[in-house]
């Protein structure tokens, strides 16, 4: 291998293990806006969500009725 090479691979492997040495050693002081309200917003998204659908299918106009049944009518079979 070049010594370049070899020097710019060693350097990457140090910048690794030092990048997950402070990962390691990183702790959280106070919780983030997602772990204080991470539940509460995923909560609120779901209830907006079901609402807006709930109006909007309940306000289309679609018959839900899907079974033919006294609906359809058969023709008269012409030979």
């Amino acid at each position: 291998m070049f010594p370049v090479a070899r020097a710019a691979l060693n350097l990457t492997a140090r910048g690794v293990q030092r990048t997950a040495v402070r990962q390691t050693h990183h702790r959280k002081h106070e919780p983030s806006f997602h772990d204080k309200y991470g539940n509460l917003v995923l909560i609120g998204g779901a209830a907006v969500f079901a609402t807006v659908w709930g109006y909007v299918l309940t306000k289309s106009g679609i018959e839900w009725g899907l079974s033919p049944v006294g609906r359809v009518t058969p023709k008269e079979w012409r030979e």
